[in-house]
């Protein structure tokens, strides 16, 4: 069955977006004033139409003229943290990125293939006052922050128990609780991908970390070790010396070190420091559905390629997502998007029905090998028609 708490979002959608429009009918939408900024991302380039813009929102329309699936960062000043980013551009289309952004220094660049180091890599320089947000809009990002920080303070404690019956050499035990032990994390990814170095550290998948000259631990290294017969069999990786069993000693290494890491992101989240933008909720939500049709993602059975967990991953994405949209409902209904609200309220309806038909975290879902191009297909269709919807979301919420 469908996440009480999501189930009951879904339902009571109606007075939510009424209440929320007695508090924020105030609010002007200002999606139609963002600076437009125009990208062209290409196999070997990221040409973006201006190196400065003043602070406030900023949409940038980025085109892919290149052969590969391509995506595009903004970034701050360190070069690692990621503000924006929008994925899976596919040759000839076009998709928009939109933040909201203060005075300071940041960088832009695009990622062909959506692998590996970042090309065309450029400074890009904001100018102007302090972004300044209404008492409403504090609220709503307060709600979602407390949310965020919810998803790690749970995160930690389920991944020490998995990580505790791995090192013990409990493997069936282990299994049990690999995709359990995600679905906080996938709930929130878009939040991790903002610290730099922790989202590769703890959900990389073997290319990814190859391809970044990056150690490859996380998530993925255990099951690569956990499910070790599938790995070997699988033939991706002939002759690679990850491909043999870890002693026990080496996965006392990268347990420990999973841990520390998701400890590291829920100490980041609970700092004082951090700090979300409603277009850093919406277009998260955006990007918890664009994780699910990625190439390496969850729709195509690349997660987990050897678990074959994927649904549970699929599924809290798709949790994390609906949350985040509806944090800021009301925002959209005191804009005028009452009819958007009511689509997407419908389209996640759908969405988590036919989620529902494979099974639950309590009852476990079926193995993601098991379901033919048939139903995958299904799958697709009901989550591209959620991501049209939710491509509009920010417009119809992010403010000035």
């Amino acid at each position: 069955m469908m996440n009480s708490r999501i189930s009951r979002g879904i339902a009571a959608s109606a007075a939510l977006a009424a209440t929320a429009l007695t508090l924020t009918a105030c609010v002007p939408n200002a999606g139609a004033g963002a600076q437009a900024i125009a990208v062209t991302a290409s196999d070997d380039g990221c040409a973006v139409e201006t190196a400065s813009a003043t602070s406030g929102t900023i949409t940038f329309t980025v085109t892919n003229d290149g052969t590969k699936v391509n995506e595009f960062y903004v970034l701050g000043e360190n070069g690692l943290t990621i503000v924006g980013e929008v994925e899976n551009i596919a040759p000839g289309a076009s998709r928009d990125l939109t933040v909201q952004v203060g005075p300071g220094d940041y960088f832009t660049e695009c990622k062909p293939g959506m692998i590996g180091a970042g090309i065309g890599t450029a400074a890009f320089a904001v100018s102007g006052d302090e972004l300044s947000v209404t008492p409403e809009q504090e609220a709503i990002v307060a709600q979602y922050v407390a949310y965020v920080k919810t998803q790690t303070e749970e995160l930690v404690p389920k991944v020490e128990e998995f990580v505790e019956a791995y090192k013990s050499g409990d493997d069936e035990r282990a299994k049990e609780l690999f995709p359990l032990a995600r679905v906080n994390y996938e709930r929130i990814e878009p939040t991790a991908e903002q610290f730099g170095d922790l989202d590769p550290k703890i959900d990389y998948r073997k290319p990814g970390a190859d391809e970044e000259g990056i150690p490859f631990t996380g998530f993925h290294r255990i099951e690569m070790d956990l499910w070790n017969d599938a790995a070997v069999a699988n033939g991706d990786y002939p002759g690679d010396p990850d491909l043999v069993p870890l002693t026990p000693e080496q996965r006392a290494e990268v347990g420990d070190q999973l841990v520390a890491d998701v400890t590291e992101l829920k100490e980041k989240v609970a700092s004082p420091d951090f700090a979300l933008t409603l277009a850093d909720i919406t277009e998260g939500a955006k990007g918890l559905l664009d994780e699910v049709a990625a190439p390496d993602g969850k729709l195509p059975g690349e997660e987990n390629e050897f678990a074959h967990t994927d649904l549970y991953d699929f599924t809290a994405n798709v949790e994390g997502s609906f949350v985040a949209f509806d944090t800021v409902r009301g925002l959209a209904v005191a804009n005028g998007s009452e009819d958007l609200v009511v689509e997407l309220d419908d389209r996640f309806a759908g969405m988590f029905d036919l989620l529902d038909t494979y099974g639950s975290y309590d009852a476990g879902f079926v193995f993601y090998d098991t379901v033919d191009d048939a139903a995958r297909g299904e799958l697709a269709a009901k989550l591209n028609a959620l991501s049209e919807s939710m491509s509009k979301l920010t417009a119809a919420v992010v403010t000035d």
